[in-house]
């Protein structure tokens, strides 16, 4: 279980794919993640009549159950929220400027911010974050899988 000083919140932007949200959920579970935040597009695990998501539970394996979740439209006005109430906000993300997670000192309580599968975090947002951090790539693909990625962060950060 987290200490009160080191909660953490996964925001998950304009994530498409419903196994993705379920793998996150599962790792969050793992990790002692407080809540995840589902902003944009990004699927919750249940639909508007409240029934369950199948691929998401699929991949949570119940973990939907346990971690405290939220859908909210607005990722900016999410942000401002989290940081007027104290939170810091890191976006993760390769980007010009991103410093190395290994470098990465955070501070509680921390949201980390993870965009979509393939076109990551308009600048936008990442403006709107405290820091930017980056998991750097050593192979060909420019980037990682979203749920590894939280896998992580998550774990590096607590």
């Amino acid at each position: 279980m987290t200490h009160n000083n080191n909660k953490i919140f996964i925001i998950l932007h304009n994530v498409r794919s419903l196994y993705n949200v379920g793998s996150v959920f599962r790792t969050a579970d793992g990790a002692g993640v407080s809540k995840i935040f589902l902003t944009g597009y990004t699927p919750a695990p249940t639909d508007a009549f409240g029934r369950k998501r199948k691929e998401i539970s699929k991949t949570a394996l119940g973990a939907e159950e346990s971690v405290e979740w939220e859908k909210v439209r607005d990722i900016g006005k999410l942000i401002a929220k989290l940081k007027k109430e104290g939170a810091r906000v890191a976006a993760v993300e390769l980007a010009e400027g991103a410093i190395s997670y290994k470098k990465f000192k955070p501070k509680f309580p921390l949201a980390l911010v993870f965009g979509n599968e393939v076109r990551g975090l308009d600048k936008k947002i990442l403006q709107k974050c405290d820091s930017v951090v980056e998991i750097p790539m050593r192979g060909k693909k420019e980037s990682l899988n979203v749920a590894v990625s939280v896998g992580i962060m998550a774990y590096e950060v607590l």
